[in-house]
């Protein structure tokens, strides 16, 4: 494992915490970060010799990639305050841009016809690359559709850079997920919540490579 790429996860919420324990779950080392430090370590602490904590400035650093597992106006905020440390970075934006209604559901906070994806990739920190990946699944489907049998469940993703499919499919199959990429990144309206590739969208569920085909 020594030759995989630092991967450091950003956020210690429900997504972040399934990523990095389907990474060491998949035996891959990971960086844990966030705001308030000893959520990381607690995080740390609960998934063993294998998760790292550090602050967040600090893990940008260590890390090759990074994924931000944090809301989408979050993400934006420390494209700002870590533009610098970004440089070179590969980074992997799983957010969806919802919030609640008052209907007990959720609502887009963006256009209708506007993805998360698109909007960071153009407001990316100069030197750095970008993957929209590890968000086509909510986060109960992240920890509990990880390393299925017989066949692994899909996740999708989206980037305009060839030279990152080998790193993120490698990453991806690491949290015990088939990866499938469905294009550039205007396409990644697809896998946001709302869209036909997203499991809170026209698609509803988990799917393997196989059910896949027919849907992309």
């Amino acid at each position: 494992m020594s030759d995989k790429l630092k991967v450091a996860v950003i956020g210690v919420g429900n997504i972040g915490t399934a990523v990095a324990a389907n990474l060491v779950k998949g035996g891959r080392s990971v960086i844990v970060a966030n705001k308030e430090i000893q959520k990381a370590k607690n995080l740390a602490e609960k998934l063993g010799d294998k998760v790292t904590p550090l602050a967040v400035a600090d893990a940008i650093k260590a890390a090759d990639i990074i994924v931000f597992a944090v809301y989408f106006n979050t993400i934006k905020e420390l494209f700002d305050t870590h533009s610098t440390e970004l440089q070179g970075k590969i980074i992997v934006d799983p957010s969806n841009p919802i919030a609640p209604d008052d209907k007990g559901g959720f609502k887009k906070i963006i256009g209708e016809k506007e993805s998360a994806g698109e909007i960071l990739s153009s407001i990316l920190p100069e030197g750095a690359k970008f993957v929209k990946a590890l968000g086509s699944l909510g986060a109960g489907s992240l920890a509990t559709a990880s390393f299925q049998q017989p066949e692994n469940a899909v996740l999708f993703y989206a980037t305009d850079d060839k030279a990152l499919a080998a790193p993120i499919e490698d990453l991806i199959r690491d949290t015990g997920f088939e990866p499938i990429q469905i294009g550039g990144i205007n396409q990644s309206i697809r896998m946001e919540v709302f869209g036909d590739l997203h499991e809170f969208g026209t698609l509803g569920k988990t799917v393997t490579a196989s059910e896949a085909k027919s849907k992309i």
